[in-house]
């Protein structure tokens, strides 16, 4: 009988020669087990998916309920289904006015496809302005607008009509005009390395998009529910986009993502056509009620505010000669090493000091800290320890 191993070798569809091939058999709170009793320290939380821990009883009593009522009904959008209404109800409650319409798709990508196509549609311009180093997904329009010619060049042609600025850096702005729809901008670049906005940036990003009549989309895919230490981090620039991006912890754990808008905008999308976009699975009824228990945790815990805590705590227990600096927002940080080399091998022989850690697609550099916002000081500690062994070993 062939082992799980070469079943994943043989038949599933692989996105690099050398996958890290860690068997997984349980998850629980901030731990990974292996099948042979290995427990690992989990410091991505699946690319910040898993805010609220993994399987918390909150999250999985609320999946649990869910399956006992219903599965999948129907294309989204054309029945009510409580878990889809009480979540972007409960959105609402916490967004700022201007977002209050919800639009529930499958994962982050499809939540970028979803803004750029609303952006057109509600603006009837097809410019898009994207910056470099920019992580939006990997699908056709998501590429598009991805900033690091290494992961487009294979797939070209791709969208029409792009154009490609500095992150951070003003004179950018030329290429806003009125012939631009939208401009598509993370507030902290996760892949770059974790590299926030500046203030003044983001500001004056947002006055030039209203003096253009173009649409301004924020991508807090990795950055929502709490990750940089305040529920989205858009609120730490007294900017409000005209689209949000929502993906990843958005589901507790389940798949789900979603892009926000203001009803108006949100609206052009059901008429002129009908079904401007249309999901099957989007907002599927057990993800929703998982990601409406995730944040209702995230909120009653105040698992926001200890973020900052917690991550100041990591700071000062993580310090070696060989790390540069320790840069980012709340519970997403980039740890900076001398050399890819080092965190090649940090990032590899990770587990055989009971940890998962992770890379960033554009900083080679550094590798990534996003642990469940759950996780207590006791454990911090113990991860701080064992980091340390790891890279004195490795450097």
């Amino acid at each position: 009988m062939l082992t799980n191993r070469q079943l994943f070798l043989m038949h599933l569809g692989q996105t690099s020669p050398a996958p890290m091939m860690l068997e997984i058999v349980k998850a629980e709170g901030v731990f990974l087990y292996g099948p042979s009793g290995e427990k690992y320290l989990d410091l991505v939380s699946g690319v910040s998916v898993s805010n609220t821990g993994h399987r918390h009883p909150r999250v999985t009593e609320a999946i649990r309920k869910q399956t006992e009522e219903y599965l999948h009904l129907m294309v989204y959008g054309e029945m009510i289904q409580s878990p889809q209404v009480r979540y972007a109800g409960k959105l609402a409650e916490i967004l700022p006015p201007a977002l209050d319409s919800t639009y529930f798709v499958n994962s982050g990508s499809e939540a970028v496809e979803g803004a750029l196509k609303l952006a057109k549609r509600y603006t009837g311009r097809s410019g898009i302005v994207y910056f470099r180093n920019a992580y939006h997904g990997s699908t056709h329009g998501a590429l598009s607008v991805q900033g690091s010619e290494t992961f487009r060049a294979a797939y070209r042609p791709l969208l029409p009509d792009t154009r490609q600025v500095g992150f951070n850096t003003p004179e950018s702005f030329e290429a806003i005009g009125e012939e631009t729809a939208c401009v598509i901008i993370e507030p902290v670049q996760a892949e770059a390395g974790v590299i926030p906005a500046d203030q003044g940036f983001l500001q004056a990003l947002r006055k030039k998009c209203t003096e253009c009549g173009t649409l301004l989309i924020f991508d807090e895919a990795q950055t929502g529910f709490g990750r940089t230490g305040t529920m989205f981090a858009f609120e730490r620039y007294g900017t409000v986009p005209d689209i949000l991006v929502l993906a990843k912890a958005i589901g507790g754990g389940m798949p789900l993502g979603a892009f926000v808008s203001s009803r108006e905008i949100m609206s052009v999308l059901s008429v002129n056509p009908q079904l401007g976009h249309i999901t099957t699975f989007g907002g599927h009824p057990v993800c929703c009620a998982a990601g409406l228990a995730a944040l209702e945790v995230i909120m009653e815990e105040n698992l926001t505010a200890g973020c900052n805590e917690r991550s100041m705590l990591l700071r000062k227990e993580l310090r070696h000669p060989s790390i540069s600096c320790i840069r980012g927002e709340g519970l997403l940080l980039a740890v900076q090493l001398k050399s890819p080399e080092a965190v090649n091998r940090i990032i590899q022989h990770a587990p055989e000091f009971g940890l998962i850690l992770d890379y960033f697609l554009f900083c080679g550099d550094a590798f990534r800290i996003a642990p469940p916002l759950t996780i207590t000081e006791d454990e911090i500690k113990y991860a701080c320890r064992q980091l340390l062994k790891l890279i004195g070993e490795a450097s």
